[in-house]
C-alpha cells in the first residue's frame, strides 16, 4: 500500500497547457530543503523544467527557508536535479525540440517518506481552447448544483 501525501500541486497546467506524458522524478535535496517541503512550504506554480547535458533540473520552485536550519540553510530558488531515467530524459528531450512543447511541474507530494515531483510534457493552448475548457468546466458545476437540489 503506497502512501502519498501532496504537497503542492500546479492548479494552473491544466488550465494553460494540454498535458501529454506524465512521468514521476524523484528530487535531489538538501535536508533543510526536504524539512520544509514535508512542512508544506513549497511552491511550484513558476517553476519550469530545463534538460541540460542529459540531466533533468527544475527551476524556479520556491523552497522557504527552514527556521531550524540556521547557517545551514538552502537557497530559496536554487536549481535542484531531478532523478530520472535516461530513457525518459532523451524521450522527453526529443518532444521539447518540437515546436510549442514544454515540460512542467504537475504536482509535488510525499511518498513512502520521499519527495516526489510528478511533471509533464506539455503544449500550450491556446485562448479558445481555453474558453472552451472554462465552459465545460461551468456546465460541469452546473450538473452537479441540479443533481444536489434533485436528491
Amino acid at each position: 500500500m503506497e502512501n502519498v501525501k501532496t504537497i503542492a500541486r500546479n492548479r494552473k497546467a491544466s488550465f494553460e497547457y494540454f498535458l501529454l506524458d506524465r512521468y514521476e522524478a524523484g528530487l535531489e535535496l538538501r535536508g533543510s530543503e526536504i524539512k520544509s517541503i514535508r512542512a508544506g512550504q513549497v511552491s511550484i506554480n513558476e517553476a519550469f523544467i530545463q534538460i541540460e547535458n542529459n540531466q533533468a533540473w527544475i527551476v524556479n520552485a520556491h523552497i522557504a527557508p527552514y527556521d531550524a536550519a540556521s547557517i545551514f540553510n538552502h537557497d530559496p530558488k536554487r536549481k535542484k536535479k531531478l532523478l530520472l531515467h535516461k530513457k525518459e530524459i532523451l524521450k522527453m528531450w526529443n518532444m521539447v525540440r518540437q515546436k510549442g512543447v514544454t515540460i512542467i511541474p504537475v504536482s509535488l507530494y510525499l511518498k513512502n517518506g520521499r519527495a516526489k515531483l510528478e511533471i509533464a510534457t506539455a503544449k500550450g493552448k491556446k485562448l479558445y481552447d481555453k474558453r472552451e475548457s472554462i465552459a465545460k468546466r461551468d456546465q460541469e458545476r452546473e450538473v452537479q448544483r441540479t443533481s444536489k437540489r434533485t436528491e
